[in-house]
């Protein structure tokens, strides 16, 4: 299968072959040249449906070619995405005959006009995870071809130095002139002119790529193999302080150290720029005299240039099916260059990216020494209080438009004025493809360079410790995808282990399980029981912190982390596991190793029993792991404002799940759900004759109200970007706006599509009422992180169990009663006004912590009047935090656009806003004007007039407009 050699562009998201099913198919006519119709048959009792979960005949081609060399593959343009054929791919089913049928023209389905060479194709289900595909089917174009018999196409051979090797091919269509080439050099005696070629090349020293060429007429056609030769591994000890990975000589730039763990192999070459990719004895890797590490010192390096490098790994007695030669990056590559996804990134996001080098496969690991270290602005950035946390977690690629580090660093005031204390990435590791969700993850210490630079990642952290927030890392441990080094260093090849091909992990792979060891299988399944495995996750873990400065990990799918289940016990992979709990708190204590106010972060989703066992680990040294609390289905319940009987959210809090401290990260979205916004809009209730634009209506409202009773609700919380703008675009919505879920059959599931961005288009951040609900989060988190109270004892307890009817109870005994040390959060979920019965702890004077109005209780039972979709928090005293930001914030007004014509807006909230005329008459009174919201002066005469603005607190300013 020729197609395997460089194939691993087409499948960035699947490498699980070992269910593959065999096809049987004809082209007709079977001899054809690149610009003649064909028509591919594919028998239909040969592809088992149901075992891909095809339904109404849906299969599709996914096609490639190569050049008359058998080189250049390039995918057909309108494949579609791996999860998502296109329609235009989609085979013809005849029900008579049982068979499915694509008759296209060569030269124009492939999009390459001349020097088709050969064609591949497969067969697949629409959304191709899981292995939903056949084997690979090849063949010639054109009626010259030839066939190298012995060895194998694209067959790598080991042997001693001076042995020799064999060559025979044969052609068709009559005599053709044969050339043979070793590593670029014509051998003359090997030149022949006949239909059948035979020729012995004998005492082979060195490591030979060898090309034989057959022309007939005008037509050249070439095929390679190569010979690599056993240098005789040399035994010596590895020199203190060296670990898996690239190993800067800190004294002597001209030098850099590799190493790599390879149990089970004989030697390893390291082939790079700086021996033209063709390495010699010179350039073989030592072994050391204990354990399985190989390693090799670089010399001779120039400071500050980029060096591009692989290693050669062979078995010369390989496990069934695995190749005895793999040539693979570096698996601790912190940066590296793919053939297969370079092309599609921005200058603009990576300036000056290296150049993949020329005539070499797969990803390759850069080295540089003497590199400038980032000059870090804050170094000993003091970490915020776990108990307070305010977690925004953000994709890159959906954030701004040019999906960017850069875009985030230029709304560094928008995460500021939010007054978030930590912001969570999406994984940023690379990744297969480029724009994804990172969780297809396959070098775990290497930057996607889609995103940018290290030093622009590096600016971020840095920008964000200069205005106090954390930054940290969501990182996929449970697997790697089919391009990790590691994965292909032992696998399961499927060309049989003749080529250095793709596959799954084999038998003999010391990192990975052959299937997995869970039910949430995605990707190849990591074994944390192996030290190998244990080594590169803490390597891993260092790096990111020492190198880049960040302050905790999300640890995703943390139920994989388990060899004691299969792939179809879902009981079993959600019942307790003392070896995962075992291995996750090893993997917390190295954490901690490297910096002990680390965030661990956990997405377990599991039983409340083994949880228990991180979020108490170490709590008395004030650690503890951090859970994910999943509370959509609950919210949206609430947002949708349908039954008072469901939206219990009593598990956002961290007691009703056994925890002893507040390691419980509650969230009521995140980017594996929907959009509350969207739900309620769509689908919640109403009333009117416009249930989507009353719902629209209603569920605005509604969004700052479930801010209210999550946010504030004591521990660390989390909000998923732009809920805090009451995003309603569904994460089901396609690229170009439809939403389209993944049980539907055209175009398919678009939950990983690139989003759009109304929210900057559209300019919701001075558009109410989303404006209205951004400045209500923004005081929700400014209350939490500096108000003590919040951090204190609470109670959820809606009244009479109607979860419509809202109320939380937060409370801290130890304050002083001239403190705030009460507060009563109430909220109406209801599409009506409702009258709540707010169970005061005590009576007197209660203030609106929003505006600090106060409300006279005569009775603790009194009844408390909220509007439909609208929620009141009272405090026993009014919040010191926010009255002096309101009174800050009125010194910094903003009154615009002014001169103006029709009306103008304010940059904050304003209890009172009075327009006067130049000589002192009050013209116009506005209350409650809200942040950016339009005061009309439509019906005012041209001139000049004063703004009086007061705030909540009474303070006022005054301002001068002018009317045009």
């Amino acid at each position: 299968m020729k197609k395997i050699t460089q194939i691993g562009m087409l499948f960035l998201t699947s490498f699980l072959f070992a269910q593959q099913q065999t096809v049987t198919s004809s082209i007709a006519p079977t001899v054809f040249e690149d610009n003649q119709s064909i028509t591919i048959t594919i028998n239909g009792s040969s592809v088992n449906e149901a075992a891909w979960g095809v339904t109404g005949n849906a299969l599709y081609i996914w096609a490639w070619s190569f050049d008359n060399n058998d080189a250049n593959i390039a995918d057909c343009p309108t494949n579609g995405t791996w999860t998502n054929s296109s329609e235009t791919n989609r085979f013809t089913y005849n029900s008579g005959p049982d068979t499915y049928t694509m008759t296209l023209t060569p030269n124009a389905f492939y999009n390459r006009f001349t020097g088709i060479g050969r064609i591949g194709f497969l067969v697949k289900a629409k959304d191709g995870t899981g292995d939903k595909k056949s084997q690979d089917i090849l063949s010639e174009v054109g009626a010259f071809n030839f066939n190298l018999v012995s060895p194998a196409q694209n067959s790598n051979i080991v042997q001693n130095s001076g042995g020799n090797v064999s060559i025979s091919a044969n052609n068709t269509n009559g005599t053709a002139s044969y050339i043979l080439k070793a590593n670029g050099v014509t051998l003359p005696a090997a030149s022949q002119t006949t239909t059948t070629y035979a020729f012995t090349v004998t005492n082979i020293t060195t490591n030979t790529q060898f090309e034989l060429s057959a022309t007939q007429g005008a037509t050249t056609l070439t095929k390679r193999f190569n010979v690599i030769v056993n240098p005789t591994t040399v035994l010596q000890a590895l020199p203190a302080g060296l670990e898996i990975g690239i190993n800067y000589n800190t004294s002597d730039a001209t030098k850099a150290t590799l190493v790599i763990e390879a149990p089970g192999k004989d030697f390893i070459y390291v082939a790079g720029s700086f021996n033209n990719w063709q390495p010699n004895s010179t350039y073989a890797m030592k072994k050391n005299t204990t354990g399985t590490k190989f390693w090799y010192e670089l010399t001779g390096l120039t400071p500050g240039q980029i060096y591009t490098y692989q290693y050669w790994v062979v078995d010369q007695t390989p496990t069934t099916n695995s190749p005895a030669l793999v040539k693979t990056a570096d698996p601790c590559s912190t940066l590296v260059l793919s053939p297969f996804d370079d092309g599609g990134i921005p200058a603009a996001s990576y300036p000056g990216m290296p150049a993949y080098p020329v005539g070499q496969e797969r990803e390759v690991t850069v080295l540089q020494t003497g590199q400038t270290p980032y000059n870090w602005q804050v170094t000993n950035f003091t970490k915020p209080n776990k108990d307070k946390l305010v977690v925004y977690e953000v994709l890159v690629r959906d954030f701004d438009a040019n999906r960017n580090y850069q875009d985030l660093i230029n709304k560094i005031d928008y995460f500021k004025n939010l007054g978030i204390n930590a912001i969570q990435l999406m994984p940023v590791m690379e990744y297969e493809g480029n724009e994804s969700w990172g969780y297809n993850t396959s070098f775990h210490m290497a930057l996607d360079k889609y995103y940018g630079t290290s030093n622009k990642l590096k600016e971020f952290v840095d920008l964000c410790h200069q205005n106090g927030i954390a930054v940290i890392l969501d990182i996929a441990f449970n697997h790697a995808f089919g391009r990790n080094p590691m994965v292909r260093m032992w696998m399961n090849d499927t060309s049989g282990g003749v080529q250095d091909g793709w596959g799954p992990p084999n038998t003999d792979n010391p990192y990975f399980n052959t299937t997995a060891r869970h039910s949430y299988s995605v990707g190849e399944d990591f074994n944390h029981t192996s030290a190998l495995t244990r080594e590169y996750v803490n390597k891993t873990i260092k790096h990111w912190i020492t190198e880049f400065k960040i302050d905790g990990f999300r640890w995703d799918l943390t139920k994989g982390f388990t060899q004691n289940c299969t792939g179809t016990n879902e009981t079993c992979t959600n019942g307790y596991q003392a070896d995962r709990v075992d291995v996750l708190r090893l993997y917390a204590d190295n954490s901690w190793a490297v910096d002990p106010n680390h965030y661990v972060i956990f997405e377990h989703l599991g039983s409340d029993f083994e949880e228990q066992q991180w979020a108490n680990y170490r709590l008395g040294e004030g650690k503890g792991i951090m859970m994910w609390g999943e509370m959509f289905t609950q919210y949206k319940e609430l947002a949708m404002g349908y039954s008072n009987t469901t939206g219990n959210i009593s598990r956002m809090s961290h007691l009703s799940r056994g925890f002893s401290g507040k390691r419980l990260l509650g969230y009521a979205e995140s980017h594996d759900k929907d959009r509350l916004m969207y739900e309620a809009k769509t689908f919640g209730n109403n009333t009117g004759t416009n249930p989507v634009l009353n719902n629209e209506a209603n569920a605005l409202k509604r969004m700052s109200a479930l801010g209210a009773v999550s946010i504030l609700i004591p521990g660390p919380k989390m909000i998923w970007h732009f809920q805090e703008l009451a995003m309603d675009d569904s994460i089901y919505s396609c690229e170009n706006g439809v939403v389209n879920s993944e049980t539907d059959a055209t175009p398919g599931d678009c939950k990983l599509a690139t989003k759009l961005q109304p929210q900057w288009a559209e300019n919701w951040l001075t558009t109410t009422p989303r404006s209205t609900v951004y400045a209500d989060y923004s005081k929700f988190i400014k209350l939490k992180k500096e108000e003590t109270v919040f951090n204190g004892e609470f109670a959820i307890s809606p009244e009479s169990n109607d979860n419509l009817k809202q109320r939380i109870y937060i409370f801290d005994n130890s304050l002083l009663p001239t403190q705030l040390k009460n507060v009563v959060i109430l909220a109406n979920l209801y599409t009506s006004s409702q009258n709540i019965t707010a169970d005061f702890p005590y009576a007197g004077n209660w203030y609106n912590l929003m505006d600090n109005s106060i409300t006279t209780v005569s009775a603790t039972n009194m009844q408390i009047t909220i509007p439909a979709g609208e929620f009141r928090i009272f405090g026993n005293q009014p919040s010191a935090v926010l009255s002096n930001e309101s009174f800050n914030s009125l010194s910094q007004l903003e009154l615009y656009p002014n001169p103006t014509s029709n009306a103008f807006m304010l940059s904050v909230d304003a209890k009172k806003v009075e327009i006067y005329s130049i000589t002192g008459q009050l013209i116009k009174t506005e209350n409650n004007s809200v942040a950016n919201k339009e005061i009309s002066i439509s019906d005012l005469s041209k001139g000049i007039y004063i703004v009086k603005i007061t705030n909540a607190d009474n303070v006022s300013v005054s301002k001068k407009l002018i009317k045009e």
